[in-house]
């Protein structure tokens, strides 16, 4: 079920990642999922990364790309 999305839900910042050859989930299921968060919240705050030859795993520079994310969008940890 889908609840309405309003107010400050539709600012949030989105960083979706995906690797161009991840077996389990094809890139074309998150490039469809990326153009669904678009039509729900402000698009401009959605950003894609894919990363090229990553499986279903992970990567340094998805690691990179989402401290800057985590650092750019969430207040500093005392």
């Amino acid at each position: 079920r889908q609840g309405p999305i309003s107010g400050v839900n539709k600012e949030i910042a989105v960083l979706q990642c995906h690797g161009d050859c991840d077996p389990l989930v094809p890139l074309m299921f998150g490039s469809l999922t990326v153009e669904k968060l678009k039509s729900m919240i402000n698009p401009a705050n959605v950003t894609f990364r894919t990363y090229s030859g990553m499986m279903h795993s992970s990567c340094i520079e998805e690691m990179m790309d989402v401290k800057q994310f985590i650092d750019k969008h969430l207040p500093p940890v005392d």
